[in-house]
């Protein structure tokens, strides 16, 4: 077969079709040599050697190659292990820059650098080819009419976040056409996107879109999937399982038309990005893509013994942000689908990762500088998983301004406050006013840069997290030992599944309680998805390898956990209308204790306001906050005063009811109740609290009042 080839560019990288023919770039510094490797229906496959190199990157120009055209790098160089370098023509590369995938990794011993066979293990040299098990990248055309299409720019106070998984998301619901569930039009489904405006949710933040690979051998050997997706083999092709349609290069389409369709409804989208490592895996994973283009380059190598990887991931590699390329590889994506794809925002998975200039982790490394000074990046929303396993890796509170982070101690504290642990009063007192002990600095940081979470896809569901006080991860082969092992849940008497009455209603108050407490605590909201609903993994906590019944949405739960789901529905709506919740700047004075604060005051059962004495009792499980909605600092949209609705909240963790009184001064005025969460829903009836009345509230719940002008 003849083929043309021209010169072409060197920018940009990747695959890029004009009309009349494709440009092909790939960048490369220690290679050799490149063969672009390009495949026909058949499976035919063409080699031309890209003879054009431009300060390390390969290019050539092929007329008449349009969209469709599958084709993958096959690079020459030393193949060098103690010198990191493992280039390896006989090994189909994908390209690092392709905007779409077809086909998934196989699974063989063609896919290795080194032979299996032999002793030396990765330092042998394997000649079997690895085209037939590779995925091929894919020449793709970009046009797409998004109509007036644009990101939403939510501000961070009026967000609300859903943690969800694409396939999983609609892989079971019976209002949507089985040939799109767990795919992209899924999701845009009206039924899909319906489920998501009625609860109230501002943002989606899918867990990985990019193309990862999803069978890894080591769970290929025990029959299961990588099913969240944390091990990306490209940053900018959205994954192609996910996509409906068995078009070559459909699933960028019907991604953005996913977009579209969230956008109209006033859904945001944020993507979990995994760009701290990939799929290959340590020195003795396979060669799919930067292992054999430049894996000097592309990955982090240990100083002085470059056969090995460093992992701060505990994935096996860790990616080489030192690089420039490599930086500009991560820069290049993030543009890409913030312009091209219109996501509104990105959660960077164990960013400190990405932090790491040396061995410590800097919180102005390059990677931010440049995040910082990028006009197109700045300006969406950025949120850091703020650890990862290295030494120095927890590094919750300090990422620099315009990060928002997952605040794990948040997630924690809570826990521990409603299952009953000593000394966790005044560290919940601060996770409820936004955790100004984490974030307070003088780098202009804002209650906003919490993201509070009780639940994720990592750990337990809340209904489990409820229901289980061990992990029950049998179903993933490895005899429940992995996972988390220390979940700060409670099964409130009974492990699992039950018919015991107070048992469940126990179960169904702590459920509120927790969904209340993250509604009216200051800071962003992020919800696991599936918990409005009492979805379940029958406690299983580390569901990443289940592409099955056990992570995917049982939407018949709907039927059973109506009161649950109005009652979140409810709640969400609540926390919209009410500012005094949702504050941007922070409380007054940066202690949160002691008095002659006048927007926020803290009160103990008797009525009598707390001292730093009482701060300090260990066993104390009960607390009331006052939040003044005549005092909220910041302006609205348009220099507006905001003013709101006053509030008191009574929590009781103990395992017995308390009587509270109201607070001194504060029993002239009339307050009704609106949520006890004894109860399965919102007061609907007229119930008013004056005087010297006490407040009952029960063991294990909480009471908000709301005052009455």
């Amino acid at each position: 077969m003849y083929v043309a080839l021209w010169p072409g560019n060197v920018y940009p990288l990747g695959s890029c079709w004009d009309g009349k023919g494709t440009n092909f770039t790939l960048f490369s510094e220690n290679a050799t040599g490149v063969e672009l490797c390009l495949f026909d229906r058949d499976d035919e496959e063409t080699r031309i050697q890209l003879t054009e190199v431009s300060n390390f990157v390969w290019h050539g120009y092929i007329p008449g190659i349009g969209p469709g055209q599958r084709y993958g790098y096959r690079v020459h160089g030393p193949y060098a292990p103690q010198e990191g370098h493992r280039f390896n023509p006989n090994k189909l590369l994908i390209d690092p820059y392709t905007k779409a995938i077809a086909g998934e990794v196989g699974n063989g011993p063609e896919l290795y650098g080194y032979s299996w066979e032999s002793e030396e293990a990765d330092l042998s040299f394997s000649d079997l080819d690895s085209a037939a098990l590779m995925p091929k990248s894919v020449v793709v055309d970009q046009s797409f009419d998004w109509e007036d299409d644009k990101l939403l720019r939510t501000p961070w106070n009026e967000t609300i976040i859903y943690e969800t998984h694409v396939k999983g998301f609609t892989k079971l619901h019976p209002d949507i056409p089985e040939e799109l569930r767990g795919t992209y039009a899924g999701m845009a489904h009206p039924a899909a996107i319906e489920h998501l405006q009625r609860l109230g949710i501002s943002a989606v933040e899918l867990m990985p879109v990019h193309h990862f690979l999803s069978v890894p051998g080591h769970l290929a050997d025990k029959g299961l999937r990588n099913y969240w997706g944390y091990d990306s083999i490209n940053y900018f092709a959205p994954h192609s399982e996910y996509s409906s349609s068995g078009t070559l290069g459909q699933q960028v389409t019907e991604f953005k038309e996913m977009v579209k369709a969230l956008h109209r409804a006033g859904i945001e989208v944020i993507l979990d990005v995994v760009y701290n490592h990939t799929g290959e895996g340590n020195h003795m994973g396979p060669t799919l893509s930067m292992r054999g283009i430049d894996n000097a380059n592309y990955y982090r190598l240990v100083d002085g013994d470059p056969r090995y990887y460093m992992d701060f991931t505990g994935c096996g590699n860790s990616l080489n942000v030192r690089h420039a390329q490599v930086l500009k590889l991560i820069m290049d994506s993030l543009r890409y689908w913030v312009t091209e794809m219109h996501v509104d925002g990105f959660r960077f998975d164990l960013a400190s990762a990405l932090a790491r200039e040396l061995y410590e982790v800097d919180r102005l490394s390059a990677f931010f500088d440049i995040i910082h000074q990028d006009p197109t990046i700045a300006d969406v929303k950025l949120i850091a998983e703020p650890w990862d396993i290295g030494t120095g890796g927890y590094q919750v509170g300090n990422f620099p301004v315009l990060w928002s982070e997952w605040n794990g101690k948040y997630r924690d504290t809570t826990r521990d406050f409603w299952r009953g642990v000593d000394s966790t009063l005044g560290e919940f007192a601060y996770r409820l006013t936004g955790s100004p002990d984490l974030y307070y600095q003088e780098n202009g940081r804002r209650p906003n840069a919490s993201i509070n979470f009780i639940t994720a896809h990592d750990g337990f569901t809340l209904n489990d997290l409820v229901s289980y006080n061990e992990k029950h991860n049998e179903a993933n082969g490895e005899e429940s030992r992995d996972g988390e092992s220390h979940n700060r849940s409670w099964n409130c008497g009974a492990e699992g599944e039950t018919d015991d009455p107070e048992v469940l209603q126990l179960r169904e108050r702590q459920r509120r309680n927790f969904f209340v407490t993250l509604m009216l605590s200051q800071g962003i909201p992020m919800m696991l998805g599936g918990d409005e609903m009492g979805r379940t993994q029958h406690g299983n906590n580390n569901g990443y390898c289940q592409d099955s019944e056990i992570s995917w949405f049982n939407w018949d739960l709907v039927q059973g956990n109506t009161d649950l789901l109005d009652f979140t529905r409810e709640l969400i709506y609540f926390r919209r209308q009410h500012p005094v919740f949702r504050r941007r700047k922070w409380f007054q004075g940066q202690a949160i204790h002691g008095s002659g604060v006048s927007d926020i005051m803290w009160f103990n059962p008797d009525g009598s306001e707390m001292d730093q004495e009482q701060w300090e009792i260990g066993y104390a499980k009960s607390m009331g906050v006052f939040l003044n909605g005549n005092m909220i600092p910041s302006p609205g949209k348009q220099g507006q005063r905001i003013s709101d609705d006053s509030f008191l909240i009574f929590f009781n963790a103990h395992y017995e009811t308390l009587e509270f009184n109201l607070p001194q001064g504060m029993q002239d005025n009339q307050w009704a109740l609106v949520i006890d969460t004894k109860e399965p829903r919102f007061i609907q009836e007229e119930r008013i609290y004056t005087g010297d009345r006490t407040v009952p509230v029960t063991a294990r719940s909480l009471v908000l009042l709301r005052q009455m002008v």
